[in-house]
């Protein structure tokens, strides 16, 4: 969710939202302007872009009213604003109007860097709506999504959507509406697959977790659907390098509670408790041997071979027959 400072009046007199995730950058916008309509009913929105802001017009959008009627001013990719424009935003934080809210979304990077920076100065209020490009990111993003709306899901079940669904916050932020709508009590990852079954078999995740489990016919099931619906095989073998180097790192650690080995290897304590149900057929010998199938799948679906989709299927049945090597021995 995006992070907000200390002031966290949406009627401050000047908002700026910096990032790059558009759907956090409409949040922010939404919630200023639903906090000025609450206020005043006929608040007056305008919301523009960089060449809708010419010199002299925030002047002009921002005078003084002989109704006194509240306004929301919204500067969309301030950051490109001509710098005429900026000497004008510049000065009109300096002293903002009363009941008038600014609102600037600003990407964040360097362009445009110093009417951000003139906007913290003032003591603007912002709002961070960074890029979540992190696997973590989004799933923290669906937990928050579940509470937001007042309902519980289990780490399982905010795992399979991220899995399902992929990266797109607003398709994440949509599914978890449609759930919660739907379904009564808590969600669990039973739920997200009934819900999502097609997505969620073309998940790269999926073909993981069935080759490290052993199965080997649904693991290849997932990899021709995963295949087929455009999931781009160097996501493939990336799950799977994941998924044979979490039974790696579990295997070689001492043992331990959930939460003790979490924070020693990284993982969210609910992923060690699927790892370890994972791990029971698994040697260091088949772990090499995985290893080793998931480097040349990697290799073969990169230009090192002439059939990636084969590359992918040799190393699901090494991996899947890896994951039974303790009961062969």
């Amino acid at each position: 969710m995006a992070r907000k400072t200390a002031n966290d009046d949406p009627l401050a007199p000047v908002t700026v939202a910096v990032g790059q995730e558009d759907l956090l950058l409409d949040r922010a916008v939404r919630e200023v302007v639903a906090a000025a309509k609450a206020a005043d009913a006929d608040t007056d929105v305008r919301d523009l872009t960089p060449d809708q802001l010419q010199p002299g017009t925030l002047a002009e959008l921002t005078s003084p009213s002989l109704f006194a009627e509240r306004k929301v001013v919204v500067v969309r990719n301030a950051q490109d604003l001509s710098a005429d424009t900026v000497k004008d935003v510049k000065a009109y934080i300096g002293s903002p109007a009363e009941e008038i809210t600014l609102v600037l979304l600003h990407a964040g990077g360097a362009k445009g860097k110093g009417l951000l920076d003139a906007a913290r100065k003032a003591g603007a209020r912002e709002v961070a709506c960074p890029k979540m490009t992190k696997p973590a990111d989004r799933l923290a993003f669906v937990r928050g999504e579940f509470r937001s709306l007042g309902r519980s899901a289990t780490p399982e079940a905010c795992q399979a959507l991220c899995d399902a669904i992929g990266s797109d916050l607003r398709e994440l932020a949509s599914a978890v509406s449609q759930l919660v709508a739907d379904v009564e009590g808590t969600i669990d990852e039973a739920i997200v697959g009934r819900y999502y079954t097609g997505r969620a078999e073309a998940s790269s995740f999926t073909v993981a977790d069935r080759a490290v489990e052993g199965r080997t016919a649904e693991a290849l099931e997932a990899l021709r659907w995963s295949l087929s619906t455009g999931v781009a095989p160097v996501m493939i073998t990336s799950a799977l390098a994941q998924g044979v180097r979490a039974i790696g790192k579990l295997s070689s650690a001492r043992g331990g509670r959930p939460a003790d080995l979490a924070r020693e290897l990284g993982m969210p304590p609910w992923k060690i408790d699927r790892v370890r149900q994972q791990m029971r057929g698994w040697t260091p010998d088949g772990v090499a041997v995985a290893l080793r199938a998931v480097a040349e799948a990697d290799a073969g679906v990169k230009g090192g071979g002439d059939d990636p989709e084969y590359a992918l299927e040799k190393a699901v049945v090494v991996i899947a027959r890896a994951a039974r090597s303790r009961g062969r021995a």
